[in-house]
């Protein structure tokens, strides 16, 4: 009998990342590669279409979780950020069918996160905070796919910070990459990267602690209100701003302390056990399902 492989893809705005999936799930092989994220929506699927060649065998099927607002059912770009020109009305699924000659499924990034991350469970809400703050929800066993559903970053008025969206107030606007910088700046003049402010904040810098313990306060408040909403008890927590939980958690946890579901009890954090690999893995498992 021949193997067979599957390949799944995370699109993002600053890299691309493809492995290859053995029948058992496990990784076999993977590659990574800038996003010409400026260049259009044809120049990044070459560069994702490339990247699943030079595994060298042909998959059985693609999955991409990729940036932006993703149609489930076409595979179509709707929206996107500013990260990205030329992106929105891409069609991935045709696009890469046609550059592979096999079956290509899309999903936006983060719930293809929180299926490759919530293998197992019934229930859970996924949020990943980089660039921007995303989310999204598992219930009963499947994806809620409503165009927005899960979209936590811009639910909430936690003050007056203005939002990527254009709004202001939202959990986006405190606790995104972006944003710390611009808090951090704000108070200090600064310039520097959410991870360069970690940095500073572990080594005494008291500005850029208060600007990760405001973040972790209104995420942890989301969190909480998104879980009382849906009756989730879990949270799995992911993306490069979390890998500075130490300097998140206590503000997190005090905050779903107090405001307990009603079972009493609040929401659980989980932080990613997949790493940099949650979105490509949770895209095998969609393309696989």
């Amino acid at each position: 009998m021949t193997a067979r492989f599957w390949a799944g893809l995370d699109i993002g705005g600053s890299k691309t990342l493809a492995v290859l999936c053995d029948e058992r799930g496990e990784v076999v092989a993977e590659a990574v590669r800038p996003t010409p994220a400026t260049e259009g929506g044809e120049s990044i699927l070459d560069v994702a279409a490339g990247l699943v060649r030079s595994f060298g065998v042909t998959p059985a099927g693609i999955g991409v979780g990729a940036a932006g607002v993703v149609d489930p059912n076409t595979g179509t770009v709707l929206a996107t950020g500013d990260s990205f020109t030329g992106w929105a009305g891409t069609a991935i699924n045709a696009g890469l069918s046609a550059r592979l000659g096999v079956p290509a499924r899309a999903e936006n990034d983060v719930r293809a996160f929180l299926l490759g991350e919530a293998a197992g469970l019934r229930n859970a809400l996924g949020v990943t905070l980089g660039t921007g703050v995303g989310g999204a929800l598992l219930v009963d066993g499947r994806l809620l796919r409503g165009r927005g559903a899960g979209e936590i970053g811009h639910v909430g008025a936690f003050g007056d910070e203005p939002c990527s969206c254009g709004q202001r107030g939202h959990l986006e606007a405190y606790a995104s990459g972006r944003s710390l910088s611009r808090r951090y700046a704000a108070r200090t003049g600064a310039s520097l990267t959410a991870q360069e402010i970690a940095a500073a904040a572990e080594a005494g810098d008291a500005a850029a602690a208060a600007v990760y313990e405001e973040a972790g306060r209104h995420l942890g408040s989301a969190v909480a209100q998104a879980g009382g909403l849906l009756g989730l008890d879990l949270a799995i927590l992911g993306g490069s701003v979390v890998a500075s939980w130490p300097l998140l958690e206590k503000a997190v946890l005090r905050a779903l302390e107090a405001q307990p579901l009603l079972s009493g009890a609040p929401v659980r954090i989980r932080l990613s056990r997949l790493g940099s690999r949650a979105v490509a893995l949770g895209a095998v498992r969609l393309v696989r399902e």
